[in-house]
C-alpha cells in the first residue's frame, strides 16, 4: 500500500512495531534493570543511596540533552543511520559500567549510555509515524507500547536474578548484549524516509526548526501534558527501592510485585488505546485516559490515610494510574507528532528532551525529597497529575473556543 509517499506492505509495517518497540525498551532496561543491585553498588564503590541515584539522573538528563541532536540528525540522514550509529555507542557504554572501577567512572559511563540510548528511541518514534496515517500510527503507537511494557516487568526481574547469582556487573554486560542485538536488527530497518523529505542540519536551520516547535500554539502544552502525566508513574519507578526496600519491606528479588503489576496496567492500557483508536477522536481519549488517572490518585489518597502499605493498598492505585496512562498516551504523542509533519524527528526530539528532563528532574530532586513516606510519594503524584490536567483542560478550552470563533 502507499503512505505518505513510501510504499510499505503490512509485514514491513508490523517489523517497524517491533523495530521500535524494542528501541523504546533500552529506556527501561538501562533504568530498571540496576534497581536491585543499587546496596552491592552502593558498597563496592563506598557511595550512598543519593549519590547512586544520581546515576539515574545524569542517564536521564544525557538521554534528554542528545534527543535534541538525534532528531534533526534522524530528519536528515534518515531512521536507519541514526539506529546503528546510537546503539553502537550504548553498546560500548554499557561495556564500560560492566567494567567501571570507581563511582566517577560509573557515573561518566552512565553518561554516554543516556547519549545513546536516546538515538533509537527517536528514530523508533518518527519511524512509526512515518509509515502510518493518523488512525494508523495512534494504533501502532499502541502496539508499541504494548510490547514496551514488557521492559518495565522484566528488567528489575531479570536485573535481580542476575545480580543474585552473577553479580551486579553481570546486569550491564547483558545491556551490551540487548545494545548489540539491536545493531544487528538495525541492518534490516526500513527506511522511512525518502531522499526528498530530509532536512538540513545547518545550526540556522535546526534552530528556526525547533523555535517553531516551542512557538506553536499547541506542541508545547501537548508534549508538557503528557512529560507530567509520565512523571507520576516515574516517580514510583526511580523511587522503586524505596517503595520495595522501604515501604514494602521486602528484597531485592521482590521488584516485580511492584513492575509486574504495573505491566499489567500498561497492557491493557494501551490495548483499550488501540480499540479507541478507530472509534473515539483522540481527544475523547485522552480526556478518559486522564479521568482515569483522577479516580486513581483519589483511591491512592484514601488508602494511604486508612491503611497500612502492602502490595494491593500501595501497588493497586498505582495499576490504575497506569492504565490510564497507557490510553492516553499513543493519543497525545501522535497529536504531538502532526503538529510539525515536516519535521517529525524534531518533534519526537523535543517531547523527548522534556520527558527526560521531568524524569531526571524526578530522579535528583522529586525522590530524595519524598522517599521519606508513601504519603509523600502519594501527594507527588497527585501534583503531577493536577498540573498535567489542568493543561489539558486548558488546550481543550482554548480549542473550543477558536473553534467557536472560526479561527485555527
Amino acid at each position: 500500500m502507499k503512505g505518505k509517499g513510501i510504499s510499505l506492505t503490512r509485514p514491513d509495517t508490523r517489523h517497524l512495531t517491533v523495530i521500535a518497540a524494542l528501541l523504546a525498551m533500552i529506556g527501561p532496561f538501562s533504568i530498571d534493570a540496576y534497581l536491585p543491585s543499587f546496596p552491592d553498588i552502593e558498597i563496592e564503590f563506598g557511595i550512598s543511596r543519593a549519590i547512586l541515584s544520581q546515576s539515574l539522573a545524569v542517564y536521564l538528563l544525557a538521554f534528554a540533552i542528545s534527543t535534541l541532536f538525534w532528531g534533526p540528525l534522524a530528519d536528515r540522514f534518515g531512521r536507519r543511520l541514526v539506529i546503528l550509529i546510537s546503539m553502537a555507542l550504548y553498546t560500548l557504554g554499557s561495556i564500560g559500567c560492566a567494567l567501571a572501577d570507581s563511582a566517577e567512572s560509573f557515573m561518566l559511563l552512565r553518561v554516554i549510555q543516556g547519549l545513546a540510548a536516546s538515538g533509537g528511541f527517536i528514530a523508533g518514534r518518527a519511524m512509526i509515524r512515518d509509515a502510518h496515517d493518523a488512525e494508523a500510527a495512534h494504533r501502532a503507537m499502541s502496539q508499541v507500547m504494548m510490547l514496551f511494557a514488557l521492559a518495565p516487568a522484566l528488567a528489575p526481574v531479570l536485573g535481580g536474578w542476575l545480580h543474585d547469582y552473577f553479580g551486579w556487573r553481570s546486569v550491564f554486560w547483558f545491556l551490551s548484549l540487548f545494545g548489540g542485538l539491536l545493531i544487528l536488527m538495525g541492518f534490516f530497518v526500513t527506511e522511512t524516509l525518502q531522499k526528498e523529505q530530509r532536512h538540513s542540519i545547518h545550526p540556522v536551520s535546526v534552530m528556526r526548526v525547533y523555535i517553531g516547535a516551542i512557538l506553536h500554539k499547541r506542541f508545547p502544552a501537548l508534549i508538557v501534558c503528557v512529560s507530567l502525566s509520565f512523571g507520576g508513574l516515574f516517580l514510583y519507578i526511580a523511587g522503586a527501592p524505596s517503595v520495595v526496600y522501604d515501604f514494602l519491606g521486602l528484597g531485592s528479588d521482590d521488584f516485580g510485585w511492584l513492575f509486574i503489576p504495573i505491566v499489567a496496567g500498561l497492557v491493557v492500557g494501551a490495548a483499550i488505546s488501540a480499540r479507541l483508536a478507530h472509534r473515539w477522536p483522540a481527544q475523547r481519549t485522552i480526556s478518559a485516559g486522564l479521568l482515569v488517572m483522577m479516580v486513581a490518585t483519589a483511591l491512592n489518597l484514601i488508602t494511604v490515610y486508612f491503611f497500612k502499605a502492602g502490595i494491593l493498598t500501595l501497588v493497586g492505585p498505582l495499576v490504575l494510574y497506569v492504565t490510564g496512562l497507557a490510553v492516553m498516551m499513543p493519543a497525545i504523542t501522535v497529536l504531538a507528532l502532526d503538529c510539525l509533519p515536516g519535521h517529525r524527528g524534531t518533534a519526537a526530539s523535543t517531547q523527548g528532551f522534556l520527558q527526560s528532563v521531568t524524569n531526571a528532574a524526578v530522579a535528583s530532586i522529586a525522590v530524595p525529597l519524598l522517599n521519606g513516606s508513601w504519603l509523600h510519594f502519594v501527594l507527588g503524584q497527585l501534583g503531577f497529575l493536577l498540573l498535567a490536567a489542568g493543561l489539558w483542560f486548558y488546550l481543550q478550552t482554548s480549542q473550543a473556543m477558536a473553534d467557536t470563533t472560526g479561527l485555527d
